[in-house]
């Protein structure tokens, strides 16, 4: 597949459908269905296209084009295998297709078998929560529903709290392995939302409408706008926790967080993700109360990595220069300004033990063996589907296979990835060996200790590209990676010849990584999280925010 046909094609159905009804449904405070639902929608929209380049390209149709029919009592709207715990990947099936392209579905169900049994999603809170209006004055209120956000948010929050100055940590999160930890300090407050929240379903009235003359052409297959609305409404109908939040639960959302901000009358709002439904729904509140909102990257960027290329903020702080054209092109605030101050997570990448990551690794493969391989690789891995997931591996291991020496791998799980999922890939009959780390370690917690780390699209790339450990970028050659192999940090890996070759180049006396500057991709000098705090409260004291290889984005 083309892949940049397919994004134009994308953004062609997108367009079509803002101007067809963004503005159906609106929560009280304003924001449209679409605009805070974007990033769900587009990612199902994706799905739609593709199946529809997947039939042009399909050599019978090619033959002898013409309808589709529909598969009886087939659902329209149904779900794809992830390796994600929490993440719902919905596709919309054949007979879906053939229901947009014109055909009658007088006896499907909009959704399939296993979209009709999921089960509410309920906060879990672990502490009572005042209600908004008995919350305190503060100055800055910080969402966070990722284990991500919490640690890149929360040095800044301590480093505010160094200076006398309190803060509201908003914690979102609906799966528990991603909870921010209550913090010692007592300048910062965590407040949860109400329990269930996130467990609303039920019908959103206007997305329904009835059959029109209005369509958009992909390729050659008209597709119908009004049906297409009403399949994107089985995402808004449906309990999705906090990374798919239903409508109802979006708009009970915003009643809650307008309390909040109304109480406590921050002068800032701290986000680590503005884009997808919650965040973006925040950032327009805050514009609605006057607001700052500052944005700290999380997560590695890539032009091609984004679900909607698309930041809310005023002020984008970004870990390298190379973020700089990204975050320019995707702001969509008028006085947006982009910051190059690094990430406030690496922070104590420093100390970081690494004879202690090193013995935690071989503890880990010895137990089934009772040897220890002669070098280990770590595998900081990415919750894609079941399928790209077992093709990477099957890269690693049988690269490893072949490599010189003996080679240990440790896979290390995305936070948000289940360590059940590999447990097909630890029957290799013992060689390479082969482990899985503990979720709760990650893999910031054994890189250091690593000879080499591998990974496709992991942000833990630049975290040992920091620490000076050797990088293979992994994946087919139309694979997006972190990129890091195009400023020298890393070795770019297509074959599992690619992976044995660098593997045993490491073993050569005196090889060591290709020589490259970080400074590019992340700015490293401990002092990311005063350098975020100080721009908080520049702006919020009126005072010129100092440019100290800041630059403006232009208004869009």
């Amino acid at each position: 597949m083309d892949t940049q046909e397919h994004e134009a094609l994308v953004e062609r159905v997108m367009d079509a459908l803002q101007w067809y009804g963004a503005y159906l449904r609106t929560t009280p405070g304003g924001a449209g269905w679409l605009y805070v639902q974007h990033v769900p929608v587009r990612r199902l929209v994706a799905h739609v296209v593709r199946k529809l380049m997947a039939l042009s390209a399909w050599e019978p149709f090619r033959e002898a084009p013409g309808p589709l029919k529909i598969a009886p009592h087939e659902g329209l709207v149904g779900l794809r295998e992830s390796s994600s715990r929490e993440y719902l990947a919905y596709t919309v099936t054949w007979s879906g297709i053939a229901y947009l392209l014109g055909a009658t579905a007088l006896y499907n169900p909009f959704r399939s078998a296993q979209v009709s049994s999921l089960q509410s999603v309920r906060v879990d809170t672990r502490v009572p929560s005042p209600p908004p209006s008995a919350l305190p004055r503060t100055g800055v209120v910080a969402l966070s529903w990722s284990s991500r956000h919490a640690a890149t948010l929360l040095p800044v929050l301590e480093n505010l709290a160094g200076g006398g100055r309190t803060s509201l940590l908003v914690d979102l999160a609906t799966d528990p392995a991603q909870h921010c930890d209550t913090p010692a300090v007592e300048c910062i407050t965590l407040v949860t939302p109400p329990p269930g929240l996130f467990a609303l379903s039920g019908a959103v009235g206007r997305l329904q409408p009835r059959d029109d003359e209005h369509v958009v052409q992909v390729e050659e297959h008209v597709v119908r706008l009004s049906r297409l609305v009403r399949l994107l409404a089985v995402l808004l109908e449906t309990s999705g926790g906090c990374t798919q939040p239903s409508w109802r639960s979006v708009v009970r959302l915003e009643t809650w967080l307008s309390g909040v901000l109304e109480a406590s009358r921050p002068h800032t709002l701290l986000v680590s993700n503005d884009t997808s439904p919650v965040g973006a729904l925040a950032a327009h509140l805050a514009e609605l109360n006057g607001v700052n909102t500052v944005h700290v990257q999380h997560g590695a960027w890539t032009a091609e990595s984004v679900a909607w290329p698309a930041l809310h903020s005023r002020d984008i702080v970004v870990m390298g220069d190379r973020d700089v054209p990204l975050a320019k092109a995707w702001a969509r605030h008028p006085d947006a300004e982009v910051h190059v101050l690094g990430q406030p997570r690496f922070d104590v990448l420093a100390g970081l033990g690494r004879e202690t990551q090193r013995q935690y690794l071989e503890k880990l493969l010895v137990p089934g063996s009772g040897r220890i391989p002669d070098r280990i690789m770590v595998w900081a891995c990415q919750p894609f589907g079941p399928d790209r997931l077992k093709a990477h591996a099957d890269l690693l291991l049988d690269g490893m296979w072949n490599a010189e020496g003996e080679w240990g791998l440790v896979i290390a799980p995305h936070p948000a990835q289940g360590p059940e999922v590999f447990a097909s890939l630890m029957q290799r009959d013992g060689r390479p060996l082969v482990a899985v780390a503990d979720p709760q370690v990650g893999a910031r917690g054994c890189l250091a200790g690593a000879d080499v780390v591998a990974s496709a699209y992991s942000t833990c790339g630049i975290e040992a590209a920091l620490l000076g450990v050797p990088i293979l970028e992994i994946g087919t050659p139309n694979e997006y990676t972190l990129g890091l192999a195009a400023h020298g940090l890393a070795r770019r890996c297509g074959t599992a010849g690619d992976i044995a070759d660098a593997l045993s180049a490491l073993r050569k006396p005196g090889t060591a990584a290709e020589p490259g500057s970080t400074d590019a991709v992340c700015r490293w000098s401990g002092d990311s999280a005063a350098l975020v705090a100080r721009l908080i409260v520049s702006r919020a004291s009126g005072d010129q925010v100092e440019h100290v290889r800041n630059e403006g984005a232009p208004a869009r």
